[in-house]
Order: structure tokens, then C-alpha cells, then sequence
């Protein structure tokens, strides 16, 4: 693992990773999530991400209520305000202490998933909302998981993703793998998973762009 937890420097290559390796980045950053699932939950409770899912739900077609899967959905806080809202929400996520405090805090099913070993039902789910979770999918494997999460909504539904930004660089931070795209490599690979651009916005919002260190972007389902 020395190449990979150097590896951050920018760069248009994907680097290579084999079983083993991808099996240490997940169980690694996932025992840190898990290691810290307390702080985390009392650290992001209060954050106001509303913005982020109000752009899913307001390009939503059809009528309420949605059947929406929060993909990394954390210790629950946006699992709970889906449902408060009267949606049908399902939570996906990796670390085991996350998925016990979503069921607890959210009253929804939550499934537990590694990210790099999903199981999902084809055409199930109107919506999804990957909000700070789709960076720790390593660059190699990105073209699959967004394809299975593509095959897994509905025609025309929408996947709303924001993710730390950078310049095309990924590898450790502390105890967890992530990788940081830049818009044009993002919108390359969303596009190549069979998804069509509705919007992207930088936040937190007001800042300078220099400040702004997250990209939030929302995609549509195209037919094949």
C-alpha cells in the first residue's frame, strides 16, 4: 500500500489497485469511521445541507412520495429529514456503528453495504442522494459503482452527489482512502455511466470559490 498512500499528487492516471488493496482501503477507512462514529454524529448533526436535497427532490418527475436511497447515509441525519418530509427513505451504508445509529435516529431500513460490494434491486429507487460519500469510492472502481447505482433508479430518476473537490488526485487522508476530481474529470465519468448534467453548484455557498471546498452536483438518468 506505500504507492497508494503517496499518491496525491495530481494526475489524469488511475492508479491500479488489486484485490487486496481495495479490501485494505475499505476495511481501513471504515474501522476509522467506526472508531469515531460518536464525534462524527455530534460533529455533523447541526450541518445545514438543505440545499443538497432540495435540488434532488425539486427535479424529482412524478408524485410524492419518492423512494430515495441516501448512499452513505452516515449516522442518519438526511435518512430522518427524507422521511420527515414523507418520502420513503432507505439508507445504504459501510460502517456498522453508522448503520446503528441511522436505524435508531431515522426509524428506516438501513442496509449495510460496502460501497465497493453493492447489492441492489434494478430500477427500484426514484432518486439518490450520495452526499460525501462517493469520494471514497477509489478511482478505479468508479465506472462500476456508478453504473450499478445508475441501473439501480428509475427511468429518469436522479442521483445527487457532492464530494470534497480537487485536481484529480486520491490516495489517504488520515485512516481514510478518498479521491478528489475536479468538474471536467467528474462530468467524464458521470457522463460515461449513462447519466445527463441538470446542474453543479460549489459550497458552502456565499464563499469565495477558493473557500468552497465542496462540489455538489445533480444528474439525471439517461436511456442506453
Amino acid at each position: 500500500m506505500g504507492n497508494v498512500r503517496a499518491s496525491r499528487a495530481k494526475s489524469e492516471a488511475v492508479i491500479s489497485l488489486t484485490a487486496e488493496e481495495l479490501a485494505e482501503i475499505s476495511a481501513t477507512t471504515l474501522a476509522h469511521y467506526n472508531q469515531h462514529a460518536g464525534s462524527f454524529w455530534e460533529g455533523t448533526r447541526d450541518h445545514d445541507v438543505s440545499q443538497n436535497r432540495d435540488q434532488l427532490l425539486n427535479h424529482l418527475r412524478g408524485d410524492p412520495p419518492f423512494r430515495i436511497l441516501d448512499f452513505g447515509c452516515g449516522p442518519g441525519r438526511d435518512l430522518k429529514a427524507f422521511k420527515d418530509m414523507g418520502h420513503v427513505a432507505i439508507g445504504l451504508e459501510g460502517a456498522e456503528r453508522f448503520v446503528q445509529f441511522a436505524r435508531s435516529t431515522s426509524g428506516c431500513e438501513v442496509w449495510h453495504q460496502d460501497f465497493l460490494r453493492l447489492r441492489l434491486s434494478l430500477e427500484y429507487f426514484d432518486g439518490i442522494f450520495a452526499n460525501a460519500s462517493l469520494f471514497h469510492v477509489p478511482t478505479q472502481e468508479l465506472p462500476r459503482v456508478l453504473k450499478e447505482l445508475w441501473a439501480t433508479l428509475k427511468p429518469g430518476g436522479l442521483l445527487f452527489s457532492s464530494n470534497p473537490r480537487g485536481e484529480n488526485q486520491e490516495g489517504w487522508n488520515s485512516e481514510r482512502y478518498g479521491a478528489y476530481h475536479d468538474l471536467d474529470r467528474w462530468r467524464s465519468f458521470m457522463t460515461e455511466a449513462g447519466f445527463a448534467e441538470i446542474t453543479h453548484y460549489y459550497r458552502p455557498p456565499g464563499l469565495p470559490r477558493e473557500q468552497q471546498h465542496w462540489l455538489a452536483s445533480l444528474w439525471r438518468k439517461r436511456n442506453r
